[in-house]
């Protein structure tokens, strides 16, 4: 029988048991035999409590998978068929910052949309490029499957400066998939939905229940207060004439760029009272980790939800699944857009529905986004291709245009600003920019 092994890098995050869930619900189609955990030292006390439980929920489902765990990341990549990254460079200690940061000058502080994302895109994609670099020598079959936010631009910098095989992902279209099935009452099964934009800017569409069109039934109930939110995201509801005039539905994550002064003020009252998503995601981690300590805990605990891994196991598995078993499934992946948005760049990344089989993703072709989406998906897109380049490059001037660029930030100024912050408090990340 033919074994299968994982590397999973950020192996201590505290979503690690909704992946370790997802092998033992697959284990049938994917014959797992060893999963190595990889983080940093500074985080060995987590990861400690994470192979623990791991290994503890494979022992209860009676599998015999090995679970190793290593700060030796050329150990792990060295023979995996598979390496996915979850990662968060500077922890989210660094993602506080992110938030703050922005609201000092009254713009949207959110860890991957705006400044926030940038400031996480600049660190993280360097460490990306070297994971990529060992993937190169010690296992140029392997795929990558990236989790790690910004997803889209990880993935992007992935494809435009390596010959690794990557994808990207992210939660937020298997939720909303799953939301729109409760709005009708209907198993997911029933449901079939087509999504195309960018990560966290992706809008669904051609929304059919038993292969009628019911998307004008969807915005009818989004309008009249059905939720189809994300737990890390103020639930501020739609206003219903924008919303019918919009005539798609938007992810949770427009609402940062629909109702900009609204999220703004939340974020704003939010932070000066219970503290900003990382402050609150700080104590829930806490309250995870003592949970997963429990010798008698072998399941993946209900309260990973509130951290916001709700369907990770199943978007990360089913894609590993589709590519390891061929079988011409249709996943939402953060791939190259290859021409199916016509009106974006073809080597752009973008967020789409897309077959997948042996020889990875094959997007869905989509014509042109119309004109009410397009305007802000290309202001995005450039706003992300300048950031990329920045974070590899560690050229100020090029993250100076690519925060001008943002449709979040109000004006040059605000972005020297702003920069000049994220600089500073993330020197010790941000080797790239100490020689200019």
């Amino acid at each position: 029988m033919e074994s299968l092994k994982l590397a999973v890098i950020g192996g201590g995050s505290s979503y690690t048991p909704e992946l370790i869930e997802g092998v033992i619900k697959r284990i049938e189609r994917l014959p797992v035999t060893r999963i190595d955990l990889v983080d940093v030292e500074a985080g060995k006390e987590k990861l400690d409590i994470i192979t623990q439980l791991a290994q503890r929920m494979v022992a209860r489902a009676g599998l015999n998978i090995e679970i190793r765990h290593t700060f030796n990341r050329r150990e792990a990549i060295q023979g995996a068929r598979f390496v996915m990254t979850q990662l968060r460079v500077g922890g989210l200690q660094a993602r506080a910052r992110d938030e703050r940061i922005p609201l000092k000058y009254k713009v949207i502080g959110q860890e991957t949309t705006g400044p926030g994302g940038f400031a996480k895109a600049l660190r993280t994609i360097p460490v990306i490029l070297d994971i990529c670099k060992e993937m190169e020598e010690l296992a140029p079959d392997a795929w990558l499957i990236n989790f790690t936010n910004p997803a889209g631009m990880v993935t992007e910098a992935v494809q435009k400066y390596t010959s690794v095989k990557a994808l990207g992902l992210c939660n937020v279209p298997i939720n909303m998939h799953h939301q729109t099935a409760e709005a009708l009452g209907a198993s997911i099964d029933r449901v079939k939905v087509n999504f195309a934009g960018l990560n966290h800017l992706v809008w669904m569409s051609n929304i059919r229940l038993d292969g009628k069109d019911v998307t004008e039934q969807i915005i009818d109930k989004l309008c009249d207060g059905a939720q189809m939110n994300m737990n890390n995201i103020h639930e501020s509801p739609w206003d219903p004439q924008f919303l019918k005039s919009l005539g798609v539905v938007p992810c949770p994550y427009h609402r940062y760029f629909y109702m900009q002064d609204d999220m703004l003020n939340e974020e704003l009252e939010s932070a000066a009272s219970s503290g900003t998503r990382a402050e609150v995601v700080i104590k829930t981690e806490q309250e995870l980790f003592k949970l997963y300590q429990d010798p008698d805990l072998a399941e993946k605990p209900e309260q990973l939800e509130q951290r916001g891994g709700a369907y990770y196991s199943d978007v990360s598995l089913n894609l590993v699944d589709a590519l390891y078993n061929d079988t011409g499934a249709i996943n939402v992946v953060n791939t190259m857009n290859k021409g199916a948005i016509s009106n974006l760049p073809d080597d752009a990344v973008v967020e789409i529905s897309s077959v997948i089989d042996s020889a990875g993703a094959h997007p869905l072709s989509q014509g042109r986004l119309p004109e009410n989406q397009i305007g802000l998906a290309s202001s995005v897109k450039a706003y992300e291709q300048l950031a990329i380049d920045a974070a590899v490059k560690g050229d100020y001037g090029m993250a100076l245009q690519a925060l001008v660029a943002n449709p979040l930030i109000p004006s040059a100024k605000v972005a020297k600003l702003i920069l000049n912050d994220i600089l500073e408090q993330n020197a010790d990340y941000l080797p790239q920019f100490q020689t200019t």
